[in-house]
């Protein structure tokens, strides 16, 4: 009997069951081939050593980057502290003469030789 429709000029399907098992034996043989491979075993033993290398790097990196912060935060707070006491400096000559010129205004006007306060 012919059918109609979608699909109409395919052959009928079966059931896949064996579809699964298929490829999982498919791909129990590769990894069969590939452990038995002695290329394989060197292709694992190169990427081991450069990712191991690799990471040797970044650790070396990162321990550089610390001394180079730690270098530039001594700088830093050694900057800083050098402000600190230049500005505290200034202020100190600050207060000193406004001491200066409050002693000045509560002693008067300012005396001239030969005349007497205040005439």
């Amino acid at each position: 009997m012919a059918r109609s429709g979608q699909g109409a000029g395919e052959p009928p399907r079966a059931p896949r069951r064996g579809g699964r098992m298929a490829w999982g034996l498919v791909a129990l043989g590769m990894v069969r081939h590939a452990l038995r491979s002695r290329r394989f075993y060197e292709r694992v033993a190169v990427a081991v050593i450069a990712l191991a290398s690799l990471r040797g790097i970044g650790q070396e990196n990162r321990a550089n980057m610390m001394t180079r912060l730690a270098a530039w935060n001594k700088r830093e707070v050694q900057r800083l502290e050098h402000e600190a006491e230049r500005l505290e400096r200034k202020a100190g000559r600050q207060v000193g003469t406004a001491k200066g010129a409050g002693r000045m205004a509560r002693s008067g006007p300012p005396r001239i030789e030969g005349r007497e306060h205040g005439s």
